[in-house]
């Protein structure tokens, strides 16, 4: 362990960005439970994020608010490498609507992040998301070949900041510049415990669960197509454990690299 002013440098240290949300929260759990040392960079917020930390404190945490822009930058610089950065942290609503603010965050954060782990050989693991598929909706369409990702037609601002730092990566790989190993993670329809400071975005199996919970009927979603049922439509879910699991399984697995679909495979039907 070094020290290195305020901060400690840990040869295993993980830095984990939005560690205190829906899926980097669950992560962040279970490398504690490995005994692993970890870094959060995220925001608590008003609507009591806390909590999915709260048995299972990082060894620090920054928060890189409007007023402390330095902070992340600052501690970077005083790390000579970590082993793993797994980069959970973006705008993620859909509905988002702030292109600058999108770009910054999902983009340009991500792409300074890209290169501060190639420059210190640190492993990196970031979400990616199915939103980049737009509105694909058949099997063979949402393929994570690397060929056909200028194929991809997103439908909204969040898809397309996704997919393009999925581009950069892609393009960064053909040139090796690389950290020595980089995995970006599509992320499907992911549901579980700790989403509930989501708002709007919280899964469709959380609504479904919350509305059964209070005694009401799980209403299906009309469909819009003459050739499909009302109710028929179907997502791929995944647990938020199995998405954990796969993480877990890239951090023991440093040979693996690449841009890869993280779902179940199977679609069911929709509820809304």
């Amino acid at each position: 362990m070094k020290d290195y002013g305020r901060f400690l440098y840990v040869t295993f240290m993980i830095i984990i960005t939005g560690g205190a949300g829906f899926i980097g929260s669950c992560l962040q759990a279970a490398l504690v439970a490995r005994g692993l040392e970890t870094v959060i960079i995220d925001k608590l917020g008003t609507q009591g994020k806390w909590r999915n930390i709260a048995s299972h404190p990082p060894v620090h945490f920054i928060n890189p608010n409007p007023e402390n822009l330095d902070a992340l930058p600052t501690f970077l610089e005083n790390l000579d490498r970590a082993d793993m950065l797994f980069h959970m942290g973006a705008i993620c609503e859909t509905t988002a609507y702030d292109g600058d603010q999108v770009w910054q965050t999902n983009v340009a954060l991500s792409r300074k992040l890209w290169e501060w782990c190639t420059r210190t050989k640190t492993r990196f693991i970031y979400a990616s998301s199915a939103a980049t598929y737009g509105l694909a909706e058949k099997p063979e369409q949402f393929s994570d070949s690397p060929h056909l990702i200028q194929t991809l037609t997103p439908m909204n601002l969040y898809g397309w900041s996704k997919h393009v730092f999925d581009q950069q990566v892609l393009t960064l790989a053909k040139e090796n510049k690389t950290p020595p190993q980089w995995v970006g993670l599509k992320f499907f329809n992911v549901y579980g415990p700790n989403e509930y400071h989501k708002g709007n975005m919280v899964s469709v199996v959380k609504v479904k669960y919350d509305e059964i919970c209070r005694g009401e009927p799980a209403r299906l979603f009309r469909s819009h197509r003459a050739d499909l049922d009302h109710g028929m439509q179907a997502r791929d879910f995944i647990w938020v454990q199995d998405v954990v699991n796969i993480m877990l399984w890239l951090y023991d697995t440093p040979s693996v690299s690449g841009v890869f679909n993280c779902g179940t495979g199977v679609a069911r039907t929709y509820l809304d």
